[in-house]
């Protein structure tokens, strides 16, 4: 149950920006401007990013919506996204991905332990300044909404079939704000 009256059985951030539309829309546009705006890194791997901090902060809405997106995005090739969550350092992804995860993983940690020999190991395996500035920004991003989330205790679903249909609209529609009706 939600610490304030949130719309009742709308899932995870979707029945906070609910609650407060002129905070969630900023916020959406944030969630859309990295995950989905104009990069160099792709979709999925800015959902990958996205879905390994918040499982590093225990956030069980954030992870599994965005692992859900992730896998979309990914069409699952080699389970790469249970990979990462299970330990990346031995997922079938890029080096220089690792070396960005690396990066988020000490955003979320503290972000005063990334060093400039994180940065320049990174940046050796071909990342640019511009996706080294999105991770530690998609990071410090998704510690928010991991405990915006987490801190009022919105809906989280238990069964993993719900987050599917969520992931493919992420995906699909982006980040929209939520219609007052349905919360879809």
């Amino acid at each position: 149950m939600a610490h304030i009256q949130v719309p009742e059985g709308v899932p995870g951030i979707r029945s906070l920006v609910m609650y407060r539309p002129d905070t969630g829309k900023p916020l959406y546009e944030l969630a859309g401007a990295l995950l989905r705006g104009d990069s160099t890194l792709s979709e999925a791997e800015r959902e990958l990013i996205a879905t390994y901090v918040s499982r590093l902060n225990s956030c069980l809405f954030c992870m599994s919506s965005h692992a859900a997106a992730a896998r979309y995005l990914f069409k699952d090739e080699k389970g790469i996204v249970d990979v990462v969550l299970e330990d990346y350092e031995s997922a079938p992804i890029s080096a220089k991905l690792k070396s960005l995860l690396s990066i988020a993983g000490s955003v979320q940690q503290d972000a005063r332990t990334v060093t400039p020999e994180i940065v320049a190991k990174a940046r050796s395996l071909g990342a640019t300044d511009r996706e080294i500035h999105d991770t530690v920004l998609i990071a410090a991003t998704f510690c928010m909404f991991n405990r915006y989330v987490d801190g009022l205790a919105s809906f989280t679903p238990t069964d993993p079939k719900a987050y599917e249909e969520m992931g493919k609209r992420m995906v699909e529609k982006g980040y929209v704000l939520p219609t007052p009706q349905t919360g879809i």
